[in-house]
């Protein structure tokens, strides 16, 4: 037994080593070993042997599936087994059903549900169409599945585990140091927690970067958005006061940076909302203001309508656009269909995120121009940047 323990408490050390000398130092200091780009390299070759394998396999395959809809029908006579005629007036009820869930799954409500992809990714969430292809596409799965289960995720669990605590302890401990301090603790600890999801993020036009004073607007896609603006700058953030893990790192937060947060009752007050906004504007040396004014996660294929009210604050608004690559992973939060848990769960165990951030050239409003005017113009350039369907609802 002693001799057991004693390898558990080796192989621990070398984890810990690996995760702290490997990973997270280097993660602090903004720099990467490369180990993440040739892993993304290697899945973009694996995906695309995958998806030229799956079109060969459905042309190869004898047996084409009926459309699902004469399946239906089929099995509607079988179990009436009619008499005397091919029709009966309960047919069309299959087709009033299908008519119905198209209206219903109009172009806003697809906003609210993942991304379907062309071809499979080799994750638990495929296409409809995936059928079984071949013994080596299966194998590739299996091995896929022990991959992301039994080695990234403990890893990425890890990190995150630490980034939040750094994140919470450390805050707690400088208190009211605010300044350079504060700030290269939030930079840390959110580049951590970007390793625990093994996030490869590529930042454009970095000279448009959002600074002090102002408004940075981006789209919204994932409750992660924040991890990914933050690995390259330091925001205040805008948002309502949770209870549990998130009310204690709300608390961490605010001790050390002057973050916004709401009372549930209080963002119901449009007017002490944008005073208080204002207030934090108008002091030039405060760090940019995050807000996405979406108001809820879109499915990272479209842009909807900007809340004025982010728009009637005044001053510089930087807008940023963020589009993830759906090959490696879904980062959108159906929030009406995963709790946070479950969500940090399949993106922990994904293969990789990866994103795509442009800062956009500061605007401002213009003469004559209301504020939901000017909301529509920011949001129509972080649509066309982002390569995202730019939606009036």
């Amino acid at each position: 037994m002693e001799d057991l323990w004693s390898v558990a408490v080796g192989l621990l050390q070398l984890w810990m080593f690996v995760v702290v000398f490997f990973i997270m130092l280097p993660a602090m200091f903004g720099l990467s070993l490369g180990v993440t780009g040739v892993y993304i390299q290697i899945l973009v070759k694996i995906l695309e042997w995958a998806t030229i394998r799956i079109q060969r396999g459905r042309l190869e395959q004898p047996n084409v599936p009926i459309p699902i809809y004469l399946q239906t029908l089929c099995e509607l006579r079988r179990s009436r087994a009619i008499e005397g005629g091919e029709f009966a007036l309960s047919d069309a009820l299959y087709f009033f059903k299908k008519g119905l869930e198209s209206i219903a799954d109009d172009e806003v409500t697809q906003r609210f549900s993942s991304e379907e992809l062309a071809s499979w990714n080799l994750l638990t969430r495929t296409n409809l169409n995936f059928q079984y292809i071949s013994l080596r596409l299966t194998i590739i799965w299996g091995l896929g599945v022990f991959v992301r289960y039994c080695i990234l995720f403990p890893l990425r669990l890890t990190l995150a585990l630490i980034g939040l605590s750094w994140l919470v302890v450390g805050l707690t401990i400088i208190g009211f140091l605010r300044g350079w301090l504060s700030e290269l603790v939030h930079l840390t600890c959110y580049r951590i927690c970007a390793r625990a999801l093994s996030a490869t993020i590529h930042y454009h036009n970095k000279e448009n970067k959002p600074q002090r004073g102002g408004i940075c607007v981006a789209n919204h896609t994932t409750p992660i958005d924040i991890v990914i603006l933050a690995n390259d700058g330091c925001y205040a953030m805008v948002g309502q006061i949770h209870g549990g893990l998130m009310g204690i790192i709300q608390r961490a937060m605010v001790r050390s940076c002057p973050h916004v947060w709401f009372e549930r009752s209080e963002m119901k007050d449009r007017h002490a909302v944008t005073s208080r906004l204002r207030a934090h504007v108008a002091a030039k040396t405060k760090l940019p203001i995050l807000i996405f004014p979406e108001g809820t996660c879109i499915n990272n294929t479209s842009v909807m309508m900007f809340k004025k009210g982010s728009f009637e604050i005044g001053g510089t608004i930087n807008p940023v656009a963020i589009k993830y690559d759906p090959r490696f992973g879904d980062a959108f939060w159906n929030s009406s269909k995963y709790n946070m848990l479950s969500y940090l769960l399949r993106t922990m165990t994904s293969w990789a995120i990866v994103v795509n951030v442009w800062y956009l050239p500061p605007m401002t409003i213009e003469d004559g121009e209301d504020a939901a005017s000017f909301a529509n113009r920011v949001k129509s350039a972080i649509a066309s940047q982002g390569g995202l369907l730019d939606l009036a609802w």
